[in-house]
Formats: C-alpha cells, sequence, structure tokens
C-alpha cells in the first residue's frame, strides 16, 4: 500500500487520513494503541520529508510479522539529521520522537534520494524502551541502511 505525498505541508493530514483508513482495513482500530503510534509517526517522517526537503515523497505501509514496517521515500539526497531542539523551539523533534516510539528505524539511499522506515511490533516490547545499555549500536557498511535500534542504543533525556 502507497501513497504519493504533494511536495506541501498540507500534505501530512491526508497522509494521516490515509493511513487511518489502511489501518481500519486491517483490522487496527482508531482508538488502538498501535493505531495511535503509527499515525504519530507516519505524520512526522511525511513532515521531514516535505518540510525538509521541498520535494513530493511517497508513505508506503507494509503489514506483516512481526508488524507493521512504514517507509517514506523521497527525493533528496540529504541525510535525514536528528537535532537539539530547544525547550522552546516549535520543531528539531520529529526523529527524537521516531527513535522513542519506533521498535527499529532506519533510512537508506534510493537511487538519487532516500528512504526512511520504522517499524512497530504488534507486541508489546519485553524489554524496558528507556533502559540504557551499554551495548554498541549495529553498524552499518558504507553506504549501506543506516539502523537504529532503540532496545540497543543508550538514550539521554533533557
Amino acid at each position: 500500500m502507497q501513497l504519493e505525498v504533494g511536495a506541501d505541508p498540507a500534505e501530512v493530514g491526508r497522509a494521516r487520513r490515509w493511513a487511518r483508513s489502511r489501518l481500519a482495513g486491517c483490522g487496527i482500530g482508531d482508538d488502538e494503541p498501535l493505531a495511535e503510534t503509527l499515525i504519530l509517526l507516519i505524520s512526522e517522517l511525511v513532515t521531514n520529508a516535505v518540510v525538509h526537503t521541498g520535494c513530493p515523497a511517497v508513505l508506503r505501509m507494509l503489514f506483516g510479522e512481526p508488524g507493521v514496517r512504514v517507509e517514506v521515500a523521497d527525493a533528496s539526497d540529504r541525510a535525514p539529521s536528528p537535532r537539539q531542539a530547544a525547550g522552546d523551539d516549535t520543531g528539531g523533534r520529529g526523529l527524537e520522537l521516531v527513535d522513542g516510539l519506533a521498535d527499529r528505524w532506519g533510512w537508506q539511499r534510493e537511487g538519487a534520494g532516500k528512504r526512511i522506515w520504522c517499524e512497530i511490533d504488534r507486541e508489546e516490547k519485553a524489554a524496558d524502551a528507556f533502559a540504557e545499555t551499554a551495548a554498541p549500536a549495529p553498524s552499518a557498511a558504507p553506504g549501506g541502511p543506516e539502523i537504529h535500534d532503540p532496545i540497543r542504543e543508550p538514550r539521554v533525556y533533557l
């Protein structure tokens, strides 16, 4: 399932509506925590693609085991770059939210552009999402996908 999204911030609302209808079609109700989390992640990823690249994007949702994968592809070759938002800033928290809510996320170059993705497992995580570990983050081969595993990567919250 995919939706082409224009390079207009107003398209983010259309992407949310499309995603809600697809979730409902797969038996995931609007009031379920999984649906609420997915809609927030979709909103953040589509907003990042549209606002920070100025390019159209393609939103994909893939349903399977163990959960749901969301992908947003755009034509910009700029890598996603987490920012440090100050307390009063109205932006700069999108990738921090993705990191905190997704079970896994990452990005990869695709043609002249890139694809950023995240996955949410249908079952609740066994590990405490806020626990810090000393395990190193997974590494990627040069030019390959960059992967962020929030269970393995230590977090710092300010």
